[in-house]
């Protein structure tokens, strides 16, 4: 069984099909998927979606940092939500500083207020990261306790890899690494730990190879686990059974 770690059914490029992208997924082998929030409009999507298909859909809150600027944190709602049990970690949530017109104060500030309340409620983080991994670093650094969490659809180096593995996170990644281009960050993956990798789609963007240029969903997180078999020159069993792992232990999932 794999475990699709990142994917966003509750977006509306899923809005006329997702019972049939659920069914395309647990045929293809994905028994599980954490379905996961990027404001509080999607992550109540995603809470009801969890509710609809329990032990198949499991649901995170968040808020991403692209909204910083857009959306005021309802701490009160935002809580209110976390706590549902059909929640299993808390995010996406981090730091964008892709594209012009940043608040870096603003996103900052978010990113702290959302580890706060996974802090308050022993919840894991899903953590976004865009052109600003030292700005990350540091501010993680700064926090304590750190809660445990995963850094996903990473596309940094080895060496910030080395410190987010240093501080207890995982590192997950997406069809990215399928993508010819990607030698770079095939080579992080060889470095990492299998015991410390998720996989994910990312759905609806970044469709793995052979799939690039179509919408991305979670079935073709088997094309990512594919990839990581033949860098890391283990069977693809392994990769299946080790990230799967990781993944229920981190997100507390009991699926089978």
């Amino acid at each position: 069984m794999f475990i699709d770690s990142h994917a966003h059914l509750n977006f509306k490029d899923f809005a006329n099909d997702y019972e049939a992208v659920i069914e395309r997924a647990q045929k293809a082998g994905v028994g599980a998927i954490i379905n996961v929030g990027a404001s509080l409009e999607s992550s109540a999507g995603a809470l009801k979606l969890a509710a609809r298909f329990k032990n198949k859909l499991y649901a995170t809150v968040g808020i991403h940092p692209n909204e910083a600027k857009n959306e005021k944190f309802d701490e009160e709602l935002f809580l209110k939500m976390a706590k549902n049990n059909e929640v299993v970690a808390i995010g996406e949530m981090g730091l964008d500083y892709f594209g012009g017109n940043i608040d870096k104060a603003g996103q900052i500030d978010l990113l702290k207020k959302q580890i706060n309340i996974a802090n308050r409620l022993g919840k894991p983080i899903i953590l976004h990261c865009r052109e600003a991994y030292e700005d990350l670093v540091s501010t993680l650094m700064a926090i304590s306790p750190l809660p445990r969490g995963v850094l996903h659809c990473y596309v940094g180096d080895w060496s910030y890899a080395q410190i987010f593995l240093d501080m207890g996170f995982l590192i997950s990644f997406t069809g990215i690494i399928t993508f010819s281009k990607s030698e770079n960050l095939r080579q992080v993956v060889e470095k990492i730990p299998l015991n410390k990798i998720l996989i994910e789609t990312d759905s609806p963007w970044l469709a793995p190879e052979p799939h690039r240029g179509k919408r991305n969903e979670p079935a073709y997180v088997v094309e990512v686990a594919r990839k990581i078999s033949e860098i890391k020159k283990v069977t693809p069993d392994e990769v299946e059974a080790t990230t799967t792992k990781n993944a229920q232990e981190l997100f507390h999932l009991f699926v089978s």
